[in-house]
């Protein structure tokens, strides 16, 4: 009974290690286009989690819990995209009355 435990706890773990491939076996089955474009996408892609990582890490360091610092630091971001659309917005309609000035001007 024991020797049945001790085959299932230490052969069930090596079993999953040893038919499990690793990323590069897995990298060799793609076809040659998913490899290209998986090479393309990998620096982006490590950058984005680099960028996360460290985001983590600043949150960390606030003695609130992370999810609340990230959902500001996200508010945070939204708002700041809004106030510059809205800053676009009105500078593309300064622009227009600037061009309708101007070709009332140039009419009369």
């Amino acid at each position: 009974m024991a020797a049945s435990g001790v085959i299932c706890c230490v052969g069930g773990p090596y079993l999953i290690y040893y038919v499990t491939p690793t990323e590069e076996e897995l990298f060799k089955r793609y076809n040659p286009e998913l490899q290209r474009r998986s090479l393309e996408n990998r620096r982006g892609k490590q950058e984005d989690f680099d960028n996360f990582v460290n985001r983590l890490k600043e949150a960390s360091r606030s003695d609130k819990p992370i999810w609340t610092v990230m959902e500001r630091e996200d508010e945070n971001k939204r708002q700041l995209g809004i106030q510059r659309l809205i800053q676009e917005t009105r500078d593309a309609e300064e622009a227009a009355k600037k061009q309708r000035s101007e070709i009332k001007g140039s009419v009369t």
